[in-house]
């Protein structure tokens, strides 16, 4: 029988480092690469023209120039994208290759299309290559800071961390007592780990900005930080090989963690989390008075910008009287 693995009294750290519109920027290189695709066969139909002057050519050359229009557009859909991608990769293709099979004059003019349109070695879908080229830069580059910032993070007083990959990294760091019981726990062990936090939130963002020149398509990331001033209890969950909260108070802060990555701003459709900023999402202000005198620190030291934007956030699901610090990261 597996021992249960658990950590009682914990303090929490939450941090989020998130490519901004990532959703949007993989519907955006999705069309593109669709609507490229579609001036390909468009241009291979208006070719074969002398060739078939059949009915079902008229057919595909009719429904090549509504999908441009959809496309062109933006008026897809999930179900409309799923059934152009039917219509380029099975019913137009399928027709081309039939049509070369039964007219020798045509198979050159077609053979050139199903080259440049093979997904392998065509590029058919080089917009969705370079937006993940980019987004493998940002988190290849994330993770390895991080990686190289576990051992000295144990240094000052052990603590478990644990990173997420999502379309940027998540991690969730939890010290205190229970984790090292051989080694007095004091609150200056978790006030180091909170600058820490927001040095290297600091440090994230200068990071990924330096990448913009190497990147195929410019991708900018946003840093979250979720502040949560109280001790919580752990348990390792051997389902999901990660550690997770205990107890129906905790669960909330899970719960919370979960709804804020698109927060904004109360009373405004601006979203919280911006390129070159750093966001703190509190509940009372008690909870950051640690944080205070480390951004002071760090905005005298020339490490953020000197304004501190105070803000209210919009009430969230089960959620509401959240608020945020919002500071700008100084680049050399």
């Amino acid at each position: 029988m597996n021992e249960n693995i658990a950590f009682f009294d914990v303090y929490p750290l939450y941090g989020a480092i998130d490519i901004r519109n990532s959703t949007n920027e993989r519907n955006a290189a999705i069309h593109a690469d669709l609507g490229h695709y579609l001036d390909l066969l468009d241009d291979v139909l208006n070719a074969l023209l002398p060739f078939d002057r059949s009915s079902l050519m008229q057919e595909l050359r009719f429904h090549c120039t509504r999908w441009k229009q959809t496309v062109a557009q933006g008026q897809l859909n999930s179900t409309s994208e799923n059934n152009l991608n039917t219509f380029l990769n099975d019913e137009s293709r399928n027709y081309l290759i039939h049509l070369s099979q039964q007219n020798p004059r045509t198979t050159t003019l077609i053979d050139e299309y199903l080259g440049a349109t093979h997904v392998a070695q065509g590029g058919i879908h080089r917009h969705r290559e370079a937006l993940d080229r980019s987004m493998e830069l940002i988190n290849t580059a994330v993770n390895r800071y991080f990686e190289d910032q576990k051992e000295a993070l144990q240094e000052s007083y052990p603590c478990y961390f644990e990173k997420f990959r999502t379309d940027g990294i998540e991690y969730d760091i939890y010290i205190g007592q229970s984790i090292a019981p051989d080694k007095p726990f004091n609150h200056f062990h978790l006030k180091n780990l909170r600058l820490w936090q927001l040095s290297s939130m600091i440090e994230v963002a200068r990071l990924t900005r330096d990448l913009l020149s190497e990147m195929p398509r410019e991708l900018h990331t946003t840093q979250l930080i979720f502040v949560h001033n109280h001790m919580i209890d752990i348990s390792f969950r051997t389902d999901e090989r990660k550690f997770d909260v205990e107890g129906a108070y905790n669960i909330r802060y899970q719960m919370i963690k979960k709804r804020i990555d698109k927060v904004r701003i109360k009373n405004s459709q601006e979203r919280l989390t911006q390129p070159g900023k750093i966001a703190l999402i509190y509940l009372h202000q008690r909870d950051i008075e640690d944080y205070l005198p480390f951004i002071h620190y760090l905005q005298e030291t020339k490490s953020l910008e000197p304004v501190t934007e105070e803000l209210e956030l919009e009430d969230l699901q089960g959620l509401s009287g959240l608020r945020a610090l919002r500071l700008g990261v100084a680049y050399s």
